[in-house]
């Protein structure tokens, strides 16, 4: 069987995609990696910037996503995709298990993993107090110190997750103020039980069996100090998961596909939605927004061949 579209990736994206492609009646399926659908969004607390739903977990949002898809029957498999090729205008997409899928176009939507720090203990304690979830692994820090590194609008979420946790919250960031939203970054300033040490950076992860204190630094002065902290999580960015199609399709030099509004790459045919391609703001509206624009340019392009 040759399908109209493959849709690789069941975040916001591709579930939006998947809907999109449902109501046109494009004959598609939803690949997604761990049989789990809503992405990077199920580890979020609190979803309070997505309209119409304030103060939702990531989790029950990403479910109302799913929910919606299975309302129209779409047909999802599980599995990685660790090959993809063209077979002229066809796109050939093989999965882990062996299996192989065709179509005439397809949308990525495959997002990204966890950045690391690349520091020592990093690796040796991954998982033995290292986290890159806070909401996964939060409550195992009940009335403990823990640290958040990042300033972002992850890090600084967890943040505020993590001091309704643990006894104390700190947060290190190489920066001398957060890029996160304004009005989050206020909020996790007025909390009395968080300390940001500015301009700091993690240089080592110490510990015995599991994690035990941080050595800092601080990159305009290059003082250097150990806190110490029963856990760390890690929130400095993703990796886009795009790999297995950078032999194919042009992406930038951090490894994002390049594609605009429209979600079109440079091969025709094929459209990158969310976090995955180049774009100025990564949120769960504009990921759901790419997913629209990308099964109407994948519609726009099926009329034509």
């Amino acid at each position: 069987m040759i399908y109209d579209v493959i849709i690789i990736g069941s975040g916001p994206a591709g579930l939006a995609a998947a809907i999109y492609a449902q109501r046109s009646e494009l004959n598609n399926i939803v690949i997604e990696k761990t049989g789990f659908s809503g992405g990077q969004i199920i580890n979020t607390y609190e979803v309070d910037n997505y309209p119409g739903t304030p103060g939702i977990s990531g989790f029950d949002l990403s479910a109302k996503f799913r929910e919606h898809c299975d309302r129209l029957n779409t047909t999802f498999i599980t599995g990685e995709v660790i090959d993809f090729k063209l077979e002229n205008d066809i796109k050939l997409v093989t999965l882990d298990d062996g299996s192989q899928y065709r179509s005439k176009a397809v949308v990525i939507a495959t997002g990204g993993s966890p950045r690391h720090l690349n520091v020592p203990g990093e690796d040796k304690f991954s998982g033995l107090g290292i986290s890159y979830c806070a909401t996964c692994d939060g409550a195992f820090y009940k009335g403990r110190t823990v640290a958040v590194v990042g300033g972002g609008d992850v890090a600084v979420e967890d943040a505020i997750f993590l001091s309704r946790i643990a006894e104390k919250v700190y947060v290190i960031h190489r920066r001398d103020e957060f890029r996160a939203l304004k009005s989050s970054a206020n909020k996790l300033l007025s909390l009395d039980n968080v300390t940001v040490l500015w301009d700091s950076v993690v240089e080592g992860i110490n510990g015995s069996e599991t994690v035990e204190s941080l050595d800092i630094k601080n990159v305009k002065t290059d003082e250097k100090s150990n806190i110490e902290v029963a856990g760390v999580f890690i929130a400095v960015g993703y990796i886009p998961s795009s790999q297995v199609y950078k032999d194919i399709l042009a992406t930038d030099e951090q490894g994002y596909i390049i594609a605009g509004e429209s979600c079109e790459t440079n091969v025709p045919g094929i459209f990158a939605a969310g976090d995955i391609r180049t774009k100025d703001l990564r949120q769960i509206i504009t990921a759901a927004s790419d997913g629209a624009n990308a099964i109407t340019g994948v519609e726009r392009y099926l009329n034509n061949i």
